[in-house]
């Protein structure tokens, strides 16, 4: 592992990690996409069924926050360990990991079961969808343990340079999604049951894998039982918390949005602007998640050269994931302009519906270069443990988000709510850029001993 992270060329390294694990993310998400597809289409019922695992989206997704917690914050502990030759650190970080995994996703199961209902209807929920997102969110969340542990872990699999083995686990449970579906909801009847049921499955299988390719011998690091240590459970909750939180806002974010169109659009608009949100929300993934997967595939990087005092190849991987984040998000952008139609006829079965959904989506997805800057220079410092240079320029981003969702309802039509994302995330990458260039990368130089 030394040898290559030093030796290999950080363009052609960042292309090493950073794509698999970004094609990891994009079949990732395929198991909330897959699910509104084959739900959109249920005959009768697909407009409220969609619109219920809308609702549910935002609980459901903010669960992995737990993930990113505890996975990248024990991932960016083994690697700043193994760029500081601390072996004994690095071994104690898988172990550790896995027990607050397991601790925390019982506890999350058993909450989220017992508050479904109020919860979902705190989410906007109301009667009609209800029979829709309460059935599907029960039956979901008794899979958090498989879906935590799963996730959480494949981020050692990245840390260690396993990303091909990383992009497998999530392609065999996203591929087992997608044959399970139309088994669980269109033969056997299940209905929006069947689609969690699916879920739930294909994450067991996904957890299997995973722990079973942590075992292996031939790991720098391979998962060993060991006792938990507590210095390490600090370590990793003080690294992981931003992204915790990163991704926690990023989902809880929606809940203002989905009850800000649901007042302002009243009973008949408000649902079907909830069915957009929530084909929005799945065209979203496929930017947000991808480009996290390059980021969070290449945290190894800047953990090791940080870890290891190499200052011209930290700033080597920032440009690079920087330069790959952007080029990927720039087409997606492209495409959310020339041809939304044809992403939401995927999940409207209401013709009728389509031209609203696809002008939701155009508002929504007009800034999204610019979290391509975010990505790559929050993700980036998280990795490397300076999440408090991180904080400010993430949640400023998010503030301004919120601030735009309640104003903007007061001064425009309901349907420019969807023009908030785009404008937080160009004003926000501003922002970041500058703060990164004037502040945060004199510090790293100070702090690593270079000018």
């Amino acid at each position: 592992m030394d040898d290559l992270f030093d030796a290999v060329p950080i363009p052609r390294l960042v292309l090493r990690l950073g794509l698999p694990a970004m094609l990891a993310q994009a079949f990732n998400i395929l198991y909330s996409v897959v699910d509104r597809i084959f739900v959109g289409h249920l005959p009768g019922t697909g407009s409220l069924a969609l619109a219920g695992l809308g609702v549910c989206a935002p609980a459901l997704t903010a669960v992995t926050a737990f993930a990113s917690l505890v996975g990248i914050g024990g991932a960016a502990v083994l690697s700043l360990s193994m760029g500081a030759r601390d072996h004994r650190t690095a071994r104690q970080a898988m172990s550790t990991s896995l027990a607050l995994l397991i601790g925390l996703s019982v506890i999350l199961a058993a909450v989220l079961f017992a508050a479904a209902r109020p919860l979902l209807y705190l989410l906007g929920c109301s009667d009609a969808i209800w029979p829709y997102a309460g059935r599907y969110f029960r039956l979901y969340v008794l899979g958090t343990p498989a879906a935590l542990i799963g996730s959480g872990m494949n981020a050692f699999l990245l840390a260690q340079g396993q990303a091909r083995r990383g992009m497998l686990s999530v392609t065999i449970g996203a591929l087992l999604n997608t044959a399970l579906d139309p088994l669980f909801l269109f033969v056997l009847d299940l209905g929006v049951a069947g689609a969690a049921l699916a879920t739930v499955l294909a994450q067991c299988c996904v957890m299997g894998y995973v722990l079973r390719q942590l075992r292996r011998p031939a790991l720098p690091y391979p998962l060993r039982p060991a006792r938990p240590s507590g210095p390490i459970v600090r370590r990793i909750l003080a690294i992981g918390c931003l992204p915790f939180f990163i991704v926690l806002l990023d989902n809880l974010l929606i809940i203002p949005l989905d009850a800000s169109l649901q007042h302002w659009g009243g009973p008949e608009l408000g649902d079907k602007l909830l069915s957009c949100a929530a084909v929005v929300q799945s065209f979203m993934l496929l930017a947000y998640c991808p480009a996290q997967g390059i980021t969070s595939g290449c945290a190894t990087l800047y953990g090791y050269h940080f870890g290891a005092g190499h200052y011209e190849k930290v700033l080597q991987v920032f440009r690079w994931v920087l330069i790959v984040c952007l080029v990927y998000l720039s087409a997606l952008c492209l495409f959310s302009q020339t041809a939304p139609e044809q992403f939401a006829r995927l999940f409207c079965q209401d013709e009728a519906l389509v031209p609203l959904a696809a002008a939701c989506i155009r508002r929504y997805a007009a800034g999204l270069p610019g979290v391509a800057v975010q990505y790559a220079l929050v993700d980036g410092l998280t990795a490397m443990g300076r999440t408090r240079s991180a904080l400010p320029i993430s949640f400023f981003r998010k503030g301004l988000y919120v601030l735009l969702v309640l104003v903007l309802p007061l001064l425009r039509p309901v349907e420019d709510l969807f023009w908030c994302a785009a404008l937080s995330d160009l004003i926000g990458a501003s922002v970041t850029a500058v703060v990164f260039l004037c502040a945060v990368r004199p510090r790293l130089a100070r702090e690593m001993g270079r000018t």
